[in-house]
């Protein structure tokens, strides 16, 4: 339910002044979840036509909130999670691929929400410590440990993780028994009850581990996927989820806390192996690419207390999650830089019926030293045009807002728009470089 302003004087006289502040202090700072999978495909969710298996919290999250048709991640998993944690490009902090390192000079979405009175946690898959191949405990020792770039608890490992895994407990080993998806959210579950217990807000970042390969579910969820090890792990990833709601409602959070979920990128697809990773359905490419089979992402938020059950095609995507919050809890970094997310609180309220700016999108493989704005494939993408950067010197333009399996380049009908796009995308790749450089840092 929604408190507007002038309902809260018209019962003013009703409710005591105490409750009716408390009724605001909730509607504008709410408990915060990010909940992420790892190369969960556009299509495998039931809200988007999977019919492989049921996904039923998934599903009843969506039916329940805000859920994007245009939800965007980056192309691979660590540059994804540097865009949730700062709000910026990932390029910018030399966040390029998988298992890249993030930048000790950055502020953290944990970092910013302590300063408002939040408790933080995180709970899975990390990645943003430098670190590659299966997740491994990340110890307090570790500068880029969660512990260290802003978060009060962790039940952490360094990348994705499968049943009965190694996790590290605030920097300490501790064996886990189970599906690591049910493990994650039972933590989470712990810290967000203390939280709650201490009166405390709270972020409680949940980072799962699957539906990433290799695939190794409990063999019931096997069993129920007919035998998809991929599909299996989506069976343990929906089923934490209903836990995770469950939770919440449990512990009388649900109303105030604001619940996001998407996928890290599109899914891994093989040719030779058509059924293996899931599916992103009609939509061009694969995780790693800028086409939309690359970076467009099941997404959705819940928040009972104040958003309204609708669907949007208006594009967010995660680089949007730093600049919501910070807007929705008035907090601004202490140094501020270029955040290239904007904050989709007119959306939440049912006033943003466009994207005011688009969003840039640029993998990055070479030699870091030789970074420039001709390195590599990138995209600029707006509320109907979609430009593609393939390689230097050739752009191609869809209109993706009818052709989302961008089909037909649509440049020579359109030569403002290309134009225009194309000088946008340059202006701000040469931005991206010079915050890759250290040109937003301070000196001292």
């Amino acid at each position: 339910m929604r408190i507007g302003a002038a309902t809260l004087m018209l019962i003013g006289c009703l409710v005591p002044a105490a409750v009716v502040v408390a009724a605001e202090t909730a509607a504008a700072r709410p408990n915060i979840v990010l909940c992420m999978t790892d190369d969960q495909g556009w299509g495998d969710v039931g809200y988007n036509g999977l019919t492989k298996i049921r996904t039923p919290n998934i599903d009843a999250m969506a039916a329940a909130g805000l859920r994007f048709n245009r939800f965007y991640a980056q192309q691979s998993c660590s540059p994804t999670r540097a865009s949730v944690m700062t709000g910026r490009h990932p390029n910018r902090l030399g966040v390029f691929w998988p298992g890249m390192p993030f930048r000790k000079q950055e502020t953290t979405l944990a970092q910013l929400m302590k300063q408002a009175g939040y408790t933080t946690g995180h709970f899975g898959k990390w990645h943003l410590n430098g670190v590659a191949g299966p997740g491994k405990v990340i110890p307090d020792s570790d500068p880029l440990a969660p512990r260290n770039l802003g978060f009060d608890e962790s039940f952490s490992v360094s990348n994705y993780y499968e049943t009965d895994w190694t996790f590290g407990r605030n920097g300490v080993a501790e064996k886990a028994v189970g599906d690591g998806s049910d493990v994650i959210v039972g933590e989470a579950l712990k810290f967000i009850g203390a939280s709650a217990g201490q009166k405390k807000p709270f972020l409680a970042v949940v980072w799962f581990g699957s539906p990433h390969a290799p695939h190794k579910p409990l063999p019931e969820d096997l069993k129920a996927a007919e035998g998809s090890g991929y599909y299996g792990e989506m069976i343990g990833v929906d089923r934490s989820l209903g836990t995770l709601r469950a939770g919440l409602r449990k512990l009388g959070l649900a109303e105030t806390t604001m619940v996001w979920f998407s996928s890290d990128n599109g899914g891994w697809l093989d040719p030779a192996k058509p059924d293996a990773n899931g599916t992103n359905v009609d939509l061009r490419g694969r995780k790693g690419d800028m086409w939309e089979g690359g970076i467009r992402v099941p997404g959705l938020i819940e928040w009972p207390g104040r958003i309204k059950p609708a669907v949007t095609d208006v594009p967010a995507g995660t680089v949007d999650i730093f600049p919501t919050i910070a807007a929705l809890l008035q907090i601004k970094p202490a140094h501020p830089v270029p955040l290239d997310g904007i904050s989709l609180v007119p959306l939440i309220d049912g006033t943003m019926k466009s994207r005011p700016q688009p969003m840039g999108f640029w993998q990055f493989a070479g030699d870091q030293k030789n970074f420039t704005p001709n390195s590599g494939p990138s995209a600029w993408n707006d509320n109907r045009f979609k430009l593609v950067k393939t390689k230097p010197g050739h752009w191609e333009l869809y209109d993706i807002a009818t052709d989302r399996t961008e089909t037909t380049d649509v440049a020579a009908a359109h030569p403002e728009v290309f134009r225009r796009m194309k000088a946008e995308l340059e202006t701000w790749q040469l931005s991206v470089v010079r915050s890759y450089n250290g040109g937003d840092y301070r000196s001292e």
